[in-house]
This record gives structure tokens, C-alpha cells and sequence, in this order.
């Protein structure tokens, strides 16, 4: 294997990261409704952990109104109980069937506690990328000790993973700058 076929490889966990990223920041709550707010929280139903979307229909009727409408009635609860222990601050309105989440407008105070969050998220995703580099380093390194590449191509495949690394850096920052605008206004 050269440094090119390693960096394909490799090239899907940085992908992964990304991945994870956007849909983390997601869930930060911007003083919109959005179903992405909820839909990946955990809830605990008879016996194993699903996630909101897999139990019901998630609706964004209103700018500031959720409908969380479970399939079957038994999910009512664990849906509010998981809703309640989250970090998104919001407090369940069960109406029959239908779960509201009210979403408030958001105080100055509270805009900057998520923006906290969101560097810290930011932070978290850039040390995920800085691992995918030193394992690729780490092969690189292995490769060549081994005499499976050259100095050169260890040398040129290590400038190509901190291009690729640093690619990804700026995805994170983009990211995360167009989230602070969504938390700003």
C-alpha cells in the first residue's frame, strides 16, 4: 500500500467526522423549531434505547412550535421523560397523543451558553480530525521504516494529509461560523 491508497482509505473517517459534526451542531438550539432538535434523542423503550425519530412523527407546525406525535401511545412518556433529562432546556405540553415542545425566544445570556457549547463542539470535532492525521502519520512512519516507500513519498504523503486535515479544519470553521449567525439573529 502507498501514502495515496492510505489517504483514500482514511479519507471516509474524516468524512465521518464531519458527519458527526453537523449533525451534533444541530441539535443547538437556535430559537427556531427544527425536528433535528429532538429526533436523536435517546429514549428508553421497553427495554432498549431508540432514538425519537424511530418512534414517532416529528412536526414543525410553527416557527416556534414542535409536534412530537408517537406511533403508539405507550412511547408518550419515555418520549417526555428523555426530552426532560436532555440538555435542550425544554419543558414537554402532552395534549392526548401529541407531545408540544414550545420553543421561547432566546435571551442573550442563553445565546451565549450555546455558543459556548458550539466551540466546544467545534474544538471536539477538530481533535477527532488531528487523530485521523496521527494514525495516518503513524502508518506513513510504519511504511517507511518498513521500505515499503521512500523518504520522498513519506515526506510528500505527510504534506498531503496536512492539506487534507487542514481542508477539513476550515469545513469545521465554516460550520461552526454560519451557526453563530443562526444564534446571533
Amino acid at each position: 500500500m502507498n501514502t495515496k491508497e492510505l489517504l483514500q482509505n482514511k479519507k471516509g473517517e474524516f468524512d465521518k467526522v464531519i458527519e458527526f459534526y453537523k449533525s451534533d451542531v444541530q441539535t443547538i438550539r437556535t430559537g427556531r423549531a427544527t425536528p433535528a432538535l429532538v429526533e436523536d434523542l435517546q429514549v428508553e423503550y421497553y427495554g432498549s434505547m431508540m432514538h425519537v425519530k424511530e418512534l414517532a412523527t416529528i412536526l414543525a407546525p410553527e416557527p416556534r412550535t414542535l409536534h412530537i406525535q408517537p406511533w403508539d401511545k405507550g412511547a408518550v412518556e419515555p418520549i417526555c421523560n428523555a426530552i426532560r433529562k436532555s440538555s435542550i432546556g425544554l419543558a414537554p405540553i402532552v395534549d392526548s397523543s401529541i407531545i408540544r415542545l414550545n420553543i421561547p425566544q432566546l435571551t442573550e445570556e442563553r445565546r451565549k451558553e450555546f455558543i459556548k457549547v458550539l466551540k466546544q463542539k467545534s474544538e471536539e470535532a477538530r481533535i477527532r480530525v488531528r487523530k485521523v492525521r496521527e494514525d495516518i502519520i503513524t502508518k506513513i512512519k510504519h511504511f517507511e521504516k518498513d521500505g515499503d516507500i521512500g523518504e520522498d513519498e513519506a515526506f510528500d504523503g505527510r504534506e498531503e494529509v496536512q492539506k487534507l486535515v487542514d481542508g477539513y479544519n476550515q469545513q469545521i470553521e465554516a460550520l461552526e461560523n454560519k451557526k453563530e449567525q443562526e444564534l446571533m439573529n
